[in-house]
């Protein structure tokens, strides 16, 4: 089926991309909401989330500035010590 009507999509193939990957691997297609790096399908849409200053959202405290800092310590800690092994052997 031919049209002799022009088509104008160059706005829409223009627009940023959603950054999701898909279940394959690839990257997601669909066109981003505006303000958003995600498309209405991965949370992009209006009202998704978290509520504004939600502090349910922060109760475990895995990334409290303290807890990350402490997790920093560790790793160098057991780094260090794998080096000191591996001089030993």
């Amino acid at each position: 089926m031919t049209s002799s009507h022009a088509r104008n999509t160059e706005a829409m193939l223009a627009s940023p991309r959603c950054g999701a990957k898909t279940r394959e691997g690839g990257a997601c297609c669909a066109p981003a909401v505006i303000g958003k790096t995600r498309c209405r399908m991965h949370g992009g849409a209006r009202r998704c989330g978290a509520p504004k200053g939600n502090r349910n959202a922060r109760k475990h405290g895995l990334f409290a500035r303290d807890a990350t800092a402490e997790r920093d310590q560790i790793r160098v800690l057991l780094g260090d010590a794998q080096e000191l092994l591996e001089k030993l052997k």
